[in-house]
């Protein structure tokens, strides 16, 4: 076994970025801590996702706390503690909170990436945003050089 790359993470504790993100958002696994095979996130879903695509990366959801409200082609499904949700990519879909308080999830993609998007997300937070609500051009500005477009 190798020990370059071995990981124990305190309750609570997060793995370093290149920019700052919300306590809402808690890297476990970088990109870079796996070699590009993929990224998990610790999040807290306090606000709707809106609608987007992973054009590269299949995004897998485990329910740790709370319920999730999860809309993929056309159905609304809710996840629960315990339960895992499969976004394969290039399939549309939206998360939103579906309890209070809202739901926390362990968020994995693969490959790896999707901590970057959101920190280039959070670097650009002021600009992302037209009267009040989430621009999706503002936001695919951030992301498409991530693989990930916003609808």
């Amino acid at each position: 076994m190798t020990h370059d790359r071995f990981l124990l993470l305190s309750a609570g504790e997060r793995r370093p970025g290149r920019a700052p993100m919300p306590s809402a958002f808690s890297v476990k696994a970088s990109t870079e801590d796996t070699e590009g095979r993929l990224s998990i996130l610790e999040v807290t879903v306090a606000l709707p996702i809106p609608r987007h695509i992973h054009h590269r990366a299949d995004e897998c959801v485990y329910v740790l706390a709370g319920e999730l409200t999860v809309e993929i082609e056309g159905e609304t499904r809710t996840a629960g503690p315990g339960d895992f949700v499969l976004l394969p990519r290039g399939v549309p879909h939206a998360l939103r909170p579906g309890s209070a308080p809202p739901p926390r999830v362990l968020q994995i993609s693969a490959p790896g990436g999707w901590e970057r998007a959101l920190e280039d997300m959070f670097a650009a937070r002021s600009g992302l945003a037209s009267g009040g609500a989430l621009d999706p051009a503002k936001l695919n500005a951030a992301t498409e050089p991530h693989g990930i477009t916003y609808l």
